[in-house]
C-alpha cells in the first residue's frame, strides 16, 4: 500500500512539473545538450477569439496567428517574464489597452502586422524598456502624435508600412541621425530601419526632412522601399520623394547681435537674436548649464522672420556664461551662441569697532585700553570711528600718592603723549589720502541720454567703495541752479533726471577734501523732444498740403486777369483802326495817293491786329 501510494504521488509530481499547453495552441520545446532550451508557442486555430491565458510561464516565444482575437486587454501576458519574441499577427485586432503589454520586460520584438489598428497606445512602450522591433505593418493608423516620440528612441527597427499615414511629426526624424546631432556611423549594426512604404503622402514641410534622408547617399537611417512617393499635394502627385522640391520651406538661420559680451556688476543686459526661414521659426533662448531662461519676449514683423530679446536685470556672477538662442520650425532648427561675461566687483560696508572698556577721559572717537587691563597688548591701542562723533566721559577717582601710582601716571603721560601723536599721524594720512581723490576718478562719461535723463558712469580705481562722492550737474553757464546728488565711489554710475530736452549740461564729481577746481566734469546735451518734431512735421504736412491746394487757384485767378486784359486792348485797336478809316475816306479829299496811302495804313493795322 505505501508503495502504491509513493508511485501516486511520483506521477503527480511529474505531472505538475510538466508545463500545460493550451488546447488550440502547440508548444514546442527547443532542447540543449546540458539540459537547458528555450519554449516556443504556436495559437492558429481560426476559432480562437479571446488570447489565452494559460501559456507556460518558461515561453520565451508566443505566435498568435490568424485568429479571430479582436481584443488585447489589460495585463494579458504579466505572467511571461521571459517572453522576448511576441507576435500576434493577421488576426483581427482593432483594440489594444494602455497596460496590455505590461511586465514585459525583457520584450525584443513586438509584430502587430496584418490587423485593424487605426490607434495605438504608444505609451504602453514604455513597458518594454529593451523592445528594438515594432512591426505596425498593414493596419489603419492614420497619425503619428508628438507625444510617441519618447517611446521611441531605442527602437531599431520600424514597420508602418501600407497604413493612412500623410504626414509624420518633424520631431520624429530629429531622434535619428543626422538630426539628432551625433556622428554619422558607418557600423551596420548601428542602422536604423523604417518602412513607410505604400502610404498616401502629403509631401509638404512637415516631412521636409523625411525628402531630405530620402535624398541622401550615406545615412545610417535605411528605407525598405527606396521608392517612395507623393500622394499629394497636386502638383507632386506621383513623383519621388528624391525628385521632390518643396516650395515655401527653408531651414532657419540664426543671427545674433553680438557672440561676446562684458557687462559690469549690477547692470543690465539685453541679449537679441533675429532668425528667418520658412515657416517663420520660432525662437527659444536656454542656458549651457540647462537651468531656465525668463524674461524673454519675442515678435514676428512679417512672414519667415522673427526676432527675440532676453533680459538680464542687475547682473551677478553666476549669471556668467554662454546663452544659445535657438530658432526651429518644421523644416529644421539652428543656434547662435552668445557668451556672457561679468566684471567688477561687490561694496561691502565694514560697521564701525564701538567701545568696550573705558578707563578715563578719551578724545572723540578713540578708545583708550590700559596696560594693566590686558598685558599682552601694547601701551596704547587707538581706533578711528569713522563718521562718528560719539563723547565718551568717565568719572576718576584721585589715588593717594605712593611710588606705583606715581608709575602708573607717568605710564599715563606717556601714552597719552604716543595717542596724540598717532591721530596726527592718521589724520595727515587721510588729509593725504583725500587729497588724491581725483587723480584716482577717471573715465567720467555719459551715456543713455533722453529727453529728461542721462546715466552717468565713472571707474574709481584705489579708492574704497565706500568713499562719499558728490555729483554736482546744472544747465551749462547757469552755476546759480546748480542741483547735487551724493552717492559713493563703488557705485560707478548715478542717474541724472529732470533734465531738460535738447539742452547742454555741465556735470562734475566731487570727492570731499579734493583741491578746488581738481574735480573731473564733462559736459553733455539731452536728445530734443520727440513731441515737439513731431508737431514742427505736421506743421509743415499742413502748410505743405494748403500751398499745393492754394497755388493752383492763384495761377488760375492770374491767368483770367491776363485774358480779360488781352481782350480789352484788342477791343481799343479795333475802334482806332476804324475811325482812321473813316477819315481817310471822304472823296473830295481824297486823290489816288491818299488812296493807295489809306490801303496801305488799313493793311498795315489789319495785319498787326
Amino acid at each position: 500500500m505505501r508503495r502504491l501510494l509513493c508511485v501516486h504521488l511520483l506521477l503527480c509530481c511529474l505531472h505538475m512539473a510538466h508545463p500545460f499547453c493550451p488546447s488550440q495552441c502547440t508548444c514546442v520545446f527547443h532542447g540543449r545538450a546540458d539540459g537547458t532550451g528555450t519554449r516556443s508557442v504556436l495559437c492558429n486555430d481560426p476559432d480562437m477569439s479571446d488570447i489565452p491565458v494559460n501559456v507556460p510561464v518558461d515561453t520565451v516565444k508566443l505566435r498568435i496567428e490568424k485568429t479571430t482575437v479582436r481584443r488585447i486587454p489589460t495585463e494579458a501576458f504579466y505572467y511571461l517574464v521571459e517572453l522576448r519574441y511576441l507576435w500576434i499577427t493577421y488576426n483581427s485586432i482593432t483594440s489594444v489597452d494602455t497596460g496590455s503589454f505590461y511586465n514585459l520586460k525583457v520584450l525584443h520584438e513586438l509584430r502587430l502586422d496584418g490587423n485593424m489598428i487605426s490607434i495605438f497606445p504608444w505609451e504602453a512602450l514604455k513597458e518594454m524598456p529593451r523592445l528594438r522591433t515594432l512591426d505596425l505593418h498593414n493596419n489603419r493608423l492614420t497619425n503619428i502624435p508628438t507625444e510617441a516620440i519618447p517611446y521611441l528612441l531605442n527602437i531599431t527597427y520600424l514597420d508602418l508600412s501600407s497604413n493612412k499615414l500623410t504626414t509624420l511629426p518633424s520631431d520624429l526624424m530629429d531622434i535619428w541621425p543626422p538630426f539628432n546631432g551625433l556622428p554619422i556611423s558607418t557600423n551596420a549594426s548601428q542602422k536604423i530601419v523604417l518602412g513607410l512604404q505604400d502610404n498616401p503622402w502629403f509631401c509638404d514641410c512637415k516631412i521636409s526632412k523625411l525628402i531630405e534622408i530620402s535624398k541622401m547617399a550615406n545615412t545610417p537611417v535605411v528605407f525598405m522601399d527606396l521608392f517612395l512617393t507623393c500622394s499629394g499635394p497636386e502638383n507632386l502627385a506621383g513623383v519621388l520623394f528624391q525628385r521632390a522640391e518643396l516650395d515655401n520651406c527653408v531651414k532657419p538661420s540664426v543671427m545674433t547681435s553680438a557672440t561676446k559680451i562684458t557687462s559690469p556688476l549690477g547692470s543690465n543686459v539685453l541679449l537679441r537674436c533675429d532668425a528667418t526661414g520658412l515657416p517663420t521659426p520660432t525662437l527659444y533662448w536656454a542656458k549651457s548649464d540647462g537651468s531656465p531662461v525668463n524674461n524673454t519676449v519675442q515678435e514676428s514683423p512679417g512672414e519667415g522672420i522673427r526676432w527675440s530679446i532676453m533680459s538680464l536685470h542687475g547682473i551677478l556672477y553666476k549669471d556668467a556664461g554662454n546663452y544659445s538662442c535657438q530658432a526651429k520650425n518644421v523644416a529644421g532648427n539652428t543656434e547662435a551662441t552668445i557668451s556672457v561675461s561679468v566684471a567688477g566687483t561687490i561694496s561691502t560696508t565694514i560697521a564701525p569697532v564701538r567701545p568696550t572698556s573705558v578707563t578715563g577721559p578719551t578724545s572723540q572717537g578713540t578708545t583708550f585700553i590700559p596696560t594693566t587691563d590686558i598685558p599682552d597688548l601694547p601701551a596704547a591701542a587707538t581706533t578711528v570711528l569713522p563718521r562718528t562723533s560719539t563723547t565718551v566721559s568717565a568719572v576718576v577717582k584721585k589715588p593717594k600718592t605712593t611710588p606705583s601710582n606715581s608709575l602708573q601716571k607717568g605710564s599715563f603721560k606717556q601714552t597719552k603723549t604716543q595717542q596724540g601723536s598717532n591721530g596726527r599721524k592718521l589724520a595727515a594720512d587721510e588729509k593725504s589720502k583725500k587729497s588724491d581723490v581725483s587723480k584716482t576718478v577717471k573715465d567720467l562719461k555719459i551715456v543713455e541720454e533722453t529727453t529728461d535723463s542721462a546715466v552717468l558712469l565713472w571707474i574709481a580705481d584705489g579708492l574704497p567703495n565706500d568713499t562719499p562722492l558728490t555729483v554736482v550737474y546744472s544747465p551749462y553757464g547757469e552755476d546759480d541752479i546748480k542741483r547735487t546728488e551724493d552717492t559713493n565711489a563703488g557705485s560707478g554710475k548715478m542717474l541724472l533726471e529732470g533734465l531738460s530736452s535738447g539742452m547742454r549740461y555741465s556735470v562734475c564729481l566731487i570727492a570731499k577734501g579734493s583741491d578746488a577746481g581738481k574735480d573731473p566734469c564733462i559736459d553733455f546735451y539731452t536728445l530734443d523732444n520727440v513731441e515737439d518734431g513731431g508737431q514742427n512735421q505736421l506743421f509743415i504736412i499742413i502748410s505743405g498740403i494748403a500751398c499745393a491746394l492754394v497755388l493752383p487757384l492763384i495761377a488760375l485767378l492770374i491767368y483770367k486777369i491776363l485774358e480779360e486784359l488781352e481782350k480789352e486792348s484788342y477791343v481799343k485797336f479795333e475802334t482806332i483802326s476804324m475811325k482812321q478809316r473813316t477819315l481817310n475816306s471822304h472823296p473830295n479829299e481824297s486823290s489816288i495817293d491818299s488812296q493807295m496811302t489809306y490801303k496801305s495804313d488799313s493793311s498795315r493795322s489789319e495785319y498787326l491786329c
